[in-house]
């Protein structure tokens, strides 16, 4: 029976086909899928923040992306992924000051995307696609049924958007 499991914010999951995964309310943070497509694996985080070295001594560990995403992937693996197989779809990273001359520091949308890219380079894990930046926050989805990808976007209330990646 497919079971869809919500992943909260400075949150991950991990399921197996047939389930789902889905996180909502993707202003500056960024969501990402990181997937086995051939045993039909993958995990889904929703990372709050970019670098657990600029806050404080006692970290979260799915909070950042420099400790969510590697600690994902180990526990894909110990999960049945094949570490070969593994691909990443992020979404997210928007930003939420919209002031036109907003310094990098409250750019945290961008300094995210930044920092996920970065660790899935260091890991070798290829970006498929991706739905970054923006002002617009996303909800973003994978159905492990069907290997499908979703982000649905609302620019006003009456204007809810869904696009597959």
């Amino acid at each position: 029976m497919k079971k869809e499991f919500v992943v909260g914010i400075s949150d991950y999951k991990i399921t197996k086909n047939p389930n789902k995964l889905i996180t909502y309310a993707l202003g500056s943070c960024v969501g990402t899928v990181i997937l086995d497509p051939i045993n039909k694996i993958g995990g889904l985080s929703h990372i709050l923040l970019y670098d657990s070295t600029l806050f404080n001594k006692n970290i979260e560990v799915k909070k950042y992306a420099d400790t969510a995403i590697p600690d994902m992937v180990n526990n894909l693996i110990i999960y049945g992924a094949k570490r070969s197989n593994l691909m990443a779809y992020i979404a997210g990273g928007a930003k939420t000051f919209l002031k036109e001359k907003v310094t990098s520091y409250f750019d945290i949308g961008n300094s995210n995307i930044k920092a996920v890219k970065q660790v899935l380079k260091e890991l070798k894990i290829p970006i498929v696609q991706e739905d970054v930046g923006g002002s617009v926050g996303r909800t973003m989805s994978i159905d492990l049924e069907n290997l499908k990808v979703f982000i649905k976007y609302a620019k006003h209330l009456n204007d809810i958007q869904v696009k597959q990646l």
